[in-house]
């Protein structure tokens, strides 16, 4: 048996760390009541159901937590984090490990959603502003050419109401935004 040095830490561990922010309970609280599960629009989309992913997370099976789909499909409509009996945030579980799956460069590569989250962060950081036309080119594809066309059109509508700039607009004081977004997430690849 190999003696663990002090300073190492399990995945939960890690994971909850991720989490020191929220007001969850810790993911040892997770009695497996699948109420998460039963009330997420998303489940059936993910290879993981939110119960299940809490339930790898607390047995130590980082990899296959990390190969999941499950945090890149979660619609973010915190449904599951509003019923858990045991005040688990579920929705916030799968930010932290979409976070670190970008961190870790852990996530699949042929993945719209990872992509299209370091971009949206990129944006953010660059502007202080969310701008669809710096990070939409790249997935325009997406959907073949009646999607590409669909979302021309959209675009040609925004713009000539003014609802799409040409320029993206910036916030002033954009390094004390980055200076505050450097203190609460790693920036390494996003700047």
């Amino acid at each position: 048996m190999v003696a663990l040095a002090a300073d190492t830490i399990s995945f939960r561990e890690e994971v909850e760390n991720l989490l020191l922010a929220e007001e969850g309970a810790s993911l040892v609280r997770c009695i497996q009541c699948a109420t998460c599960t039963a009330v997420c629009p998303a489940a059936e989309f993910m290879d993981h159901t939110p119960r299940e992913l809490i339930g790898l997370i607390n047995a130590g099976m980082k990899d296959e937590v990390m190969a999941s789909n499950s945090f890149w499909t979660c619609a973010s409509c915190y449904a599951c984090s509003e019923k858990c009996p045991e005040g688990i945030h579920p929705a916030d579980v799968m930010y932290a490990l979409a976070r670190y799956s970008l961190w870790r460069g852990t996530f699949d590569r042929d993945w719209v959603a990872p992509d299209f989250s370091r971009r949206f962060a990129r944006t953010i950081l660059r502007t202080g502003k969310s701008y669809e036309p710096g990070y939409a080119p790249a997935f325009i594809f997406e959907g073949g050419f009646p999607g590409m066309v669909r979302e021309m059109r959209m675009a040609m509508r925004l713009m000539s109401k003014g609802r799409l700039p040409l320029i993206p607009a910036r916030i002033k004081r954009i390094r004390n935004l980055r200076a505050m977004v450097a203190r609460v997430l790693p920036l390494d690849g996003l700047e």
